[in-house]
């Protein structure tokens, strides 16, 4: 692991007796004197430059050039990654199923070494998160582990047939998807429309920082995410995640209701045109519905999970070019969402581009950009010549939730007729007749 770093580290390691993992002091040219682990070169990292983990838990990268001496305080074993397993510790109680898909909340530190690895063994879990022994009984596996931006609706697909295959063959009291949060709305949304009826519910929980940070928010949200899953009386596919930048609340957020509002802090998460489906004190243990109507939990589980790869989703700007859509029907596209501005705008040139697509069998849906509130194409011209050529207004749907739905609808159906209809149902609540005011963010604070 030390050929990734420059000849001159690996020579200055080497002629220090120390090597990957090991504990030392490292004293700079400056005076500075810093106590930490040595770590592997990350893949991306600079050759150039010493990673070391403090003991703070926070890692610093050293450049070879500002380092005088290197001094062995204590050997470092070289740690193996943590098999994945499927099996559970406790024989009775509630049980809870976890799927790990990756992201920051499936990894932990280990302080031997101070490397990071993924972890989601039943074993792993009890012991990063001892409350979960007094919640649930709990088995886990990985089904697979990867960034979130890298999820592809080929992997809601996978991910929605193990749901079916658990519940059918484990019938845990409810599921837990580990994933990471940039796009854990989409997949949420995703597995929305692909679960119509299941046992229980599937909640979609992450972090927002990672374990070795004090500030670090995946115990609490894993803890919420495993109440909900026993606790709730519903059947959706939700998110379970900070309501507050304080360890007090949880908020359960519909996979269709639901985004990712904030790059970084830990109640990054909002539901948009819809309250909340549900809180959850962690300290009480208490899941408190915010809303009375939802999926029940059914005794079977019907999965239709399909989806096309050939759906897009296209943000309009002023001064669009028309060829810009032309695009998708050369690489045979059959459905495209476009986020216009305000009640549903796009340039009036766009719009015989659109009816030719929508002639050629290419279902074309116009959301907004807005985010709350709904799209109304009969208020102004360009609306109007939207619907004749034939778009189809999303409602109050987020972009990305009409996106993943049409994307949902075409893996169904390539009848045109039949998908536009079946896009048009209320199928997992995406959908309202009206904006309400205690909706929009001016209104919260309620929780």
């Amino acid at each position: 692991m030390e050929s990734g770093y420059s000849q001159k580290l690996r020579d200055l390691l080497a002629s220090s007796g120390v090597g990957i993992f090991d504990m030392v002091l490292v004293r700079l040219r400056d005076g500075v004197m810093l106590r930490g682990i040595i770590l592997p070169r990350p893949q991306v990292g600079d050759q150039g430059s010493l990673v070391l983990k403090l003991d703070n838990g926070y890692n610093v990268g050293i450049a070879a050039e500002r380092i005088l001496e290197i001094k062995l305080l204590e050997k470092g074993a070289r740690a193996q990654p943590l098999t994945e397993k499927t099996h559970s510790l406790r024989a009775s109680g509630e049980s809870v199923y976890f799927i790990g898909t990756g992201g920051t909340i499936a990894s932990r530190v280990d302080y031997v070494t101070g490397a990071v690895y993924p972890y989601f063994s039943a074993e792993e879990l009890y012991s990063m998160i001892p409350e979960l022994e007094d919640i649930a009984v709990v088995t886990s596996e990985t089904l697979f582990n990867i960034f979130s931006e890298d999820m592809t609706p080929q992997h809601w697909s996978t991910i929605a047939r193990k749901i079916g295959e658990v519940y059918k063959l484990k019938a845990p009291s409810g599921i837990v998807v580990a994933h990471g949060t940039d796009t854990m709305h989409y997949s949420a949304s995703a597995i929305a429309f692909a679960v119509h009826q299941a046992p229980g519910s599937i909640v979609f929980t992450g972090a927002q920082r990672s374990s070795d940070r004090p500030s670090s928010d995946s115990a609490l949200n894993v803890v919420g995410a495993a109440l909900t899953a026993v606790k709730a009386p519903f059947a959706e596919s939700v998110i379970a995640m900070h309501g507050s930048v304080n360890d007090d609340i949880l908020l359960v957020h519909r996979g269709v209701r639901a985004r990712k509002m904030h790059t970084s802090r830990r109640d990054a998460f909002m539901s948009i045109n819809s309250l909340p489906l549900a809180r959850v004190d962690p300290f009480t243990r208490e899941v408190k519905m915010l809303q009375s109507e939802y999926k029940t939990r059914s005794d079977s589980v019907e999965i239709y999970p399909d989806f096309s790869p050939k759906v897009a989703l296209v943000k309009f700007y002023p001064g669009m070019d028309p060829s810009l859509l032309e695009f998708y029907r050369e690489k045979g596209y059959t459905g495209l969402v476009i986020e216009g501005t305000g009640l549903g705008h796009i340039n009036s040139n766009l719009v015989p581009t659109i009816g030719s697509l929508v002639r050629d069998g290419i279902i074309v849906v116009i959301s907004s950009q807005c985010l709350w509130g709904s799209v109304n194409l009969n208020v102004y011209r360009t609306g109007v010549e939207l619907l004749k050529a034939g778009a189809i207004p999303a409602g109050n749907m987020l972009p990305e939730v009409a996106y993943v739905k049409l994307s949902w609808v075409l893996g169904q159906t390539s009848d045109i007729e039949e998908a536009q209809k079946l896009f048009k149902t209320n199928i997992a609540y995406e959908l309202s007749e009206r904006d309400e005011y205690r909706h929009y963010p001016g209104a919260m604070g309620w929780w």
